[in-house]
């Protein structure tokens, strides 16, 4: 007798064009994020806070960079929590706006404190990007959510290739092409206007598409005809006919749950664990990808105990490994995510950095040995890269988990102490794997290894830490 399969459930359409909104907005933040990394060294000593001395550029730029995230943290909350009370859409709206007027201010900047102002009101403003992942939740369900959450980390990756280009290639364009804009006076005196602005123009772009297209998706704040037309924007409805659709904590304020929940309230003890893993799934990615990895241990000479690779190899590297990332996590892991549940997804994610960490000791030590980057380092750096690619779905994973955690009527509180967690980690990874890749190679404790053995100590906590997450599957 033949065995009969299971049907598996149809998975609803997505509402595409709201979709392609969220997306949209949710691409500023890298880019606004990433857009000065190529050109802060020289906007802070045009400052002349450093006095001519170039060794103090450092910290002054890290102040800079670290005082977005650190804004991002102490706002994202807030956002979340007044997209409970006001709404998602004119919430989310702010966002843009603000980053475009912000990144306008920082070009124009000519002094450090102005350059601090404009850095934090851009982390202020991003910090409403956790309402988008509220948004997302609420105009998908438990068989087509998965598909929307896996773009949320591609859409990271793109603004992380678009914001440094720009800063890059945008950055002092009268030096650059003196035929055209060096007959400006204003691009000799505010050479950092244009990638800022580039920037900005994004972002006004993202507020203005979203303010004619976004509908408000919050069922406390969405008449019947704004559902009408929500639904009506595919082929079919987005959920058929007789089907319950998952909240996810969005709720209603005719359910009995009209109360808006506490801090205290909504940090249970799944919630803790939740965000104790997202905690350290942020400082874990960030300390080996964007501040080890990339420009320190890629950069550095061999002798001290880097590979010596150019800027030219090392974005090259970035490049292809951005692109193949986002296809392997389209094309592939999503699947495995909606087969295996985000619970094992995440843990077979994050276990990745037990394989990465190991393989950046091997590869500092073989090109040491080699006394260069060889065939056999190339190999091992594909391995690493490889092994990487499984980060990525770590963190919609996590998110997935987080909507699912959300008691009624407080998914943008959720989602904002979540991000308000993510921030304050991301914050803290610069100066924690910046020092101790630093300390590693000054006092060569263990070799010069040290930044290895802390971070793989690291990461088995994070490891056995995954094992405590609740077991949701979609």
């Amino acid at each position: 007798m033949s065995s009969i399969r299971p049907i598996q459930p149809r998975s609803n359409p997505l509402p595409k064009f709201q979709l392609f909104l969220i997306l949209l907005i949710q691409v500023t933040e890298p880019i606004t994020a990433q857009v000065i990394y190529p050109f802060i060294i020289g906007a802070v000593r045009s400052t002349g806070i450093i006095h001519g001395d170039e060794k103090k550029t450092g910290y002054f730029a890290g102040i800079i960079e670290s005082m977005f995230f650190l804004a991002e943290c102490l706002t994202v909350f807030y956002w979340g929590r007044l997209s409970d009370l006001y709404g998602r859409r004119k919430i989310l709206l702010l966002g843009p706006l603000g980053l475009s007027i912000a990144m306008l201010g920082f070009g124009i900047s000519k002094n450090f404190v102005a350059l601090v102002i404009f850095r934090a009101l851009q982390g202020m403003f991003n910090g409403n990007i956790g309402v988008s992942k509220t948004v997302m939740a609420e105009i998908t369900d438990s068989t087509n959510m998965c598909g929307a959450f896996t773009m949320i980390p591609i859409m990271w990756s793109v603004g992380s290739a678009v914001g440094p280009a720009l800063g890059g290639v945008l950055a002092s364009p009268a030096t650059r092409w003196p035929e055209t804009f060096g007959k400006f006076a204003f691009f000799h005196d505010y050479p950092y206007f244009l990638p800022c602005a580039a920037a900005g123009c994004l972002a006004f772009v993202a507020f203005f598409f979203g303010y004619l297209g976004l509908k408000e998706s919050s069922p406390a704040f969405k008449d019947k005809k704004c559902n009408e037309i929500i639904s009506s924007e595919e082929t079919e409805p987005l959920l058929r006919d007789g089907e319950q659709r998952e909240d996810y904590g969005s709720g209603d304020n005719h359910d009995g749950h009209d109360r808006l929940l506490s801090v205290r309230e909504l940090l249970t003890a799944e919630f803790r664990i939740i965000l104790l893993n997202y905690g350290l799934l942020s400082v874990t990615d960030m300390a080996w990808f964007v501040f080890v990895l990339i420009p320190l241990s890629y950069s550095s000479s061999i002798p001290i105990g880097g590979l010596g690779l150019s800027p030219y190899q090392v974005g090259l590297i970035l490049g292809i490994f951005a692109s193949i990332n986002g296809i392997w996590n389209l094309l592939v892991l999503r699947k495995v995510l909606k087969r295996i549940g985000p619970r094992t997804m995440y843990i077979v994610s994050y276990a990745s950095f037990l394989i990465i960490f190991p393989l950046l000791w091997i590869i500092r030590e073989t090109a040491h040995a080699a006394g260069k980057v060889n065939a056999l380092v190339w190999s091992l750096i594909v391995c690493q890269l490889c092994a990487a690619t499984f980060v990525t779905s770590g963190y919609y994973s996590m998110q997935l988990l987080i909507v699912q955690s959300a008691p009624p009527n407080s998914l943008g509180a959720v989602n904002g102490l979540a991000h308000t967690v993510a921030s304050g980690t991301r914050g803290l990874a610069p100066l924690f794997a910046s020092s101790l890749f630093s300390v590693s190679l000054e006092s060569r404790l263990a070799g010069g290894h040290l930044v290895e053995i802390v971070l793989i100590a690291l990461s088995i906590t994070g490891v056995f830490c995954s094992f405590q997450l609740p077991n949701n599957r979609l």
